[in-house]
């Protein structure tokens, strides 16, 4: 298939007029300049509605209908959007770098970024692309799984306060079960919160707790007593009770956060139902509803954004970043991306290989040439996003009977035997 059509900046600003605008939390600098790079106004908005107002009215008299700009996301880039003004993205890494076309000192300042900002929309016109906005709802389901990954990184780190405080307080909750945030281990800590009140168990009261919890482990009551009591003992008496406070405090909180999550992976379900895109990302093996969201979210639906594959795989910091000078090149680990589609499309490739064959003999490739499990997840990563890219164009689900190096690797003819 052709590759998808890039949009482009038309050779000369309208009215020869580009603007640049500073971003910040409380207010806005803006500054416009002309044909020739000299600034032509300056004035600063403040981060509020009627301020927003402003900014584009103000735009608007200048004659500046091109806007560079350091995020693409939120309420600045919607309200100039809205306003039907052209929006370019120049990331603050190109920013702290472009500060030395001007100066050697580089050093950062509103004001001054602003009018980089402006100038570079002015001279580099070949090389950037005007922002073009996901659908709503490709927004919608962004926030929300981006909301429920930070909620499960706070689970994590809770989880691990959890298991370091139990080691002083009482070791033998820590390992008694599969995970430490799972229901039956936080539900064992509640009931039986520091060493006096596990002392009390014997294997018939086990027996009788577990059956009550519901327990669907495979390990027997005895076994499970058997590491109670085998492991260090825990705090007890007047100190026992204290620590037993931290440890209610934290289950409490570990609770709410399992139970949060669970509702954003609903909301993320109905969203990912509605969506027109769902088709391509859930088709994936072992995708899942969460993983196909992720996925779906973070690449979002403008199919102009990316117009070949190898664009995508370097957003997504799946493909080495060379550099060359002389004689000396060197291939390293590529910083400079959306790090949010890079864990997205790795955690997907990295199970992948659990369902299909043809994911599974290149991660081992990569493993047998020496790599570790992240390089060797980010290659094929890099394979799985040419495959992505092709069906995301075609708006197709994915296929594994028309997928070439998958059928080839199952028709191989297997292995004589000796």
């Amino acid at each position: 298939m052709q590759y998808a059509p890039t949009t482009s900046l038309p050779a000369t600003a309208p009215n020869g007029v580009t603007a640049g605008l500073d971003w910040a939390s409380t207010d806005h600098v803006v500054c416009v300049v002309d044909a020739a790079g000299k600034v032509t106004g300056r004035f600063t908005v403040e981060h509020t509605g009627t301020g927003l107002k402003s900014l584009t009215r103000r735009l608007a008299e200048t004659g500046a209908y091109e806007v560079a700009i350091e995020r693409g996301d939120g309420p600045v880039a919607e309200a100039l959007l809205a306003a039907g003004l052209t929006v370019v993205v120049i990331s603050p890494n190109q920013i702290k770098h472009l500060r030395k076309r001007y100066g050697s000192a580089g050093n950062k300042d509103d004001r001054f970024d602003s009018y980089v900002l402006a100038d570079t929309l002015r001279t580099d016109r070949a090389r950037l692309r005007p922002l073009t906005p996901d659908h709503p709802a490709t927004a919608t389901l962004r926030a929300t799984v981006r909301a429920r990954r930070d909620l499960v990184a706070h689970r994590v780190a809770l989880c691990n306060q959890l298991r370091a405080h139990l080691a002083t307080a009482f070791p033998g909750a820590v390992g008694l079960f599969a995970a430490l945030d799972s229901p039956i281990s936080l539900a064992f800590l509640a009931r039986f919160d520091c060493q006096d009140r596990a002392d009390w168990l014997s294997e018939r009261r086990l027996t009788a707790w577990l059956k009550s919890a519901g327990y669907s482990g495979h390990k027997d009551p005895a076994v499970l007593l058997a590491h109670l009591k085998d492991a260090p003992r825990g705090a007890s008496g007047d100190d026992g009770a204290a620590r037993a406070h931290s440890t209610r405090a934290m289950l409490t909180v570990l609770a709410s956060l399992a139970e949060q999550i669970k509702a954003l992976e609903a909301q993320i379900s109905e969203q990912l139902a509605l969506h027109a895109d769902a088709h391509v990302f859930t088709s994936l093996p072992r995708s899942g509803t969460v993983r196909a969201a992720r996925l779906l979210a973070e690449i979002g639906d403008c199919r102009a954004r990316f117009p070949d594959p190898a664009a995508l795989a370097c957003l997504a910091g799946v493909a080495p970043s060379t550099r060359q000078s002389g004689k000396h090149k060197s291939v390293a680990f590529r910083w400079a991306v959306n790090k949010h589609l890079r864990d997205a499309v790795c955690d997907f490739a990295a199970d992948s290989r659990r369902a299909n064959p043809w994911a599974a003999q290149l991660y081992n490739a990569a493993i047998a040439r020496g790599k570790d499990h992240p390089h060797a997840t980010r290659i094929l990563a890099r394979a799985w996003l040419y495959v992505i890219w092709h069906c995301w164009q075609e708006r197709a689900a994915y296929d594994p009977a028309k997928h070439g190096a998958l059928q080839a690797l199952l028709n191989q003819d297997p292995p004589t035997a000796a």
